[in-house]
C-alpha cells in the first residue's frame, strides 16, 4: 500500500490543468483531507495507509481536469473557519468574501449586544449569513434569495453549523421586502459584467450559476441600486450597508450610495490591494 506521500504525488501528477503547482497542490491536500481526513502534516509525515489504491481516485480526476471546481466535487467549502455545504445551487464562498465579516464584527461585536437585526440580501449557500449569525449569537439575523435551491441548500447549512437564521425567498429586483428596524445589510450581490466572461476560468464560468454571477454591460449596478433603495425601506436611522464588490467599480458602487442619500460611505481593499467591500450609512434623518 502506498504511504500518504506517495498518494499525494501521484494524485498531483494526473492532475493535468494549466494551473500553478502550488493550486493543484491545494487540491489534492483538499482531496485527502475530506476523503481519507488527512492533515497537510500526515501527508508530509509519510503515513501508512490501508485499503486506498490509485484506481479509487481516478473518476474525481476526470472531474477535475473537467476543470469542475473541487469544492463541487467534495460537496463542501471552508469560510470563516467552518464548513458549508456547496453545490451547483450556489457560488463557492471566496476567501475575499470574508471581507464583509471583518467589516462587521468590530462595529456590532460588542458581548451581550441586544437587539441588534441584520439582513444578508442574496445569501447563496448561507456563508455569510450564517458566520454573523455564529459571531454575533445575540443578533436576528434573516437571510434572503431568489433561488429557492439555493434557499435549501442554506438551510441545510444553517443546520449543520447550529445557527439560527431566518431565511426569506426575495426578489430584490421586483418585491418588497417586508423587514423594519434592520440595522445592518449585507450582500455579496452578482457583479460581474458579461464582458469580463471571456477572461474567466473554465471552472467558474462552466460550473458556477450564472445568475449569481452576471450583470448587464449597460447597467452593471442594478443590484446595488436596488440595496440602496431597500436600505432606505428597512434600515433604522444610522443603519449601515456592507456589500461585496467588483474590484473594478469602487468609485462607482460608491456613488450608487451617494446618490441614493447615504453618508459615511467607505472602500476597503482586500489582501491584493484591490477594492473589495464597500460600506455606507443611513443618516439620521
Amino acid at each position: 500500500m502506498p504511504n500518504s506521500k506517495e498518494l499525494f504525488s501521484e494524485l498531483v501528477n494526473k492532475v493535468g490543468l494549466a494551473e500553478s503547482k502550488d493550486e493543484i497542490e491545494t487540491m489534492v491536500y483538499l482531496l485527502l483531507e475530506n476523503k481519507l481526513g488527512l492533515t497537510r502534516t500526515d501527508v508530509l509525515g509519510k503515513k501508512e495507509l490501508e485499503n486506498t489504491r490509485f484506481s479509487d481516485w481516478d473518476e474525481i480526476i476526470l472531474r477535475i481536469n473537467r476543470h469542475e471546481p473541487i469544492q463541487y466535487i467534495l460537496g463542501e467549502a471552508g469560510f470563516y473557519g467552518r464548513k458549508f455545504k456547496v453545490d451547483a445551487s450556489v457560488l463557492i464562498p471566496r476567501p475575499e468574501t470574508e471581507l464583509i465579516i471583518d467589516a462587521v464584527l468590530p462595529g456590532y461585536g460588542r458581548p451581550g449586544q441586544k437587539g441588534l437585526t441584520i439582513v444578508d440580501i442574496g445569501t447563496g449557500s448561507g456563508c455569510i449569513a450564517i458566520t454573523l449569525a455564529k459571531e454575533l449569537p445575540d443578533a436576528k439575523v434573516y437571510a434572503t434569495d431568489v433561488s429557492a435551491a439555493a434557499l435549501m441548500t442554506a438551510v441545510e447549512n444553517a443546520e449543520r453549523n447550529s445557527a439560527a437564521v431566518e431565511f426569506i425567498r426575495h426578489n430584490l429586483l421586483s418585491d418588497n421586502l417586508q423587514l423594519t428596524g434592520i440595522n445592518l445589510i449585507v450582500s455579496n450581490p452578482p457583479y460581474v459584467t458579461h464582458a469580463e466572461k471571456a477572461s474567466m476560468k473554465k471552472n467558474v464560468t462552466d460550473y458556477e450559476p450564472p445568475e449569481a454571477l452576471f450583470v448587464p454591460d449597460d447597467d452593471p449596478f442594478i443590484f446595488y441600486s436596488a440595496i440602496a433603495k431597500v436600505g432606505k425601506k428597512v434600515l433604522k436611522p444610522e443603519g449601515k450597508v456592507i456589500v461585496e464588490i467588483n474590484e473594478r467599480f469602487g468609485k462607482e458602487v460608491s456613488e450608487v450610495f451617494l446618490k441614493g442619500g447615504y453618508d459615511s460611505v467607505l472602500i476597503t481593499k482586500d489582501l491584493a490591494g484591490k477594492d473589495r467591500v464597500v460600506s455606507a450609512g443611513r443618516p439620521k434623518k
